[in-house]
């Protein structure tokens, strides 16, 4: 793996650490830095703070306490940090719950969706997950299109008021999520056209698009005005970048050349064990925000 080449202080350097920094907002998640931070969740985002990071992201938030989440998303205030996505619909995610017409399900979701309101408003978020549930193979996937657009809509219609995004993530079928009804970027950018809301919104995860259609920039630069927050991991391995076939120097510039400065999800693994392995990836993301 290539390692980053020496960064020195610079204007955007963090107060006393010489660590500059990072171009993009890439969000770092907790247990990442383990090793290198300890277990508590608070010192976990001193220590991404202290090398650079200005984003997090959880996707977990919403099964923590109000208690713990406002712990976070104090320390993220005084540290100057941005608040990535949670896991909006954990309950209909996985469940026959788009592609049916069915009342009972799309409230589930809606409740979901409300509740997910008020969790945002507590960690100072702006984008949360969803995912539009499973596939039914017995219906014709455009009538299941035109019912996530349904479903969706009144969902928009709750987070608008407030500025909240949901961000619509499509999910590889042949490695990790077989039988998910959103896969393609090109079919979220279709649902993002239909619901028409500034709420409702394409994340871009690239581990995903890579395994299910590849050809990463053009289909970037063809969804992109739908696209409001990306997630990152190499492939193969779902690691960092540097570990696997994506050029992802090439595609932080592009991306950043593009004029996004919104966040970066950092939702992989780790290719090493140990702190070697966690400072292997603050520099893979060195050598690859040097463009």
């Amino acid at each position: 793996m290539a390692t980053a080449t020496a960064v020195g202080a610079s204007e955007g350097s963090r107060p006393g650490t010489g660590k500059a920094r990072f171009t993009c907002a890439y969000a770092p998640h907790f247990g990442m830095f383990g090793n290198l931070a300890g277990d508590d969740a608070v010192r976990q985002l001193e220590y991404a703070a202290e090398q650079g990071f200005t984003a997090w992201e959880d996707n977990g938030m919403g099964g923590r306490s109000v208690e713990e989440q406002t712990r976070i998303a104090t320390a993220m205030e005084r540290l100057g940090m941005r608040m990535g996505v949670f896991v909006c619909n954990p309950a209909t995610a996985w469940e026959f719950s788009f592609s049916r017409r069915d009342a009972g399900m799309r409230e589930k979701f809606l409740d979901e969706v409300r509740q997910s309101v008020e969790i945002a408003k507590r960690v100072n978020a702006t984008w949360m997950t969803v995912v539009p549930g499973r596939l039914d193979d017995r219906l014709h996937p455009e009538l299941q299109l035109a019912y996530t657009i349904e479903q969706l809509r009144p969902a928009a219609a709750i987070l608008e008021p407030h500025n909240l995004v949901m961000v619509l993530e499509p999910l590889n079928p042949f490695r990790d999520h077989p039988g998910q009804l959103l896969a393609r970027s090109t079919q979220a950018y279709a649902i993002c056209k239909g619901v028409n809301s500034p709420a409702c919104k394409i994340l871009f995860d690239i581990y995903h698009q890579q395994i299910t259609e590849g050809n990463l920039i053009p289909n970037i630069d063809a969804c992109w005005d739908e696209i409001a927050y990306f997630q990152i991991g190499d492939n193969p391995g779902r690691n960092e970048p540097t570990t696997g076939e994506i050029n992802y120097r090439n595609i932080f510039r592009h991306v950043h050349g593009r004029g996004f400065t919104g966040i970066l999800g950092m939702e992989h693994g780790v290719s090493r064990p140990g702190a070697e392995g966690e400072q292997a990836l603050v520099d893979a993301y060195r050598w690859c925000d040097d463009f």
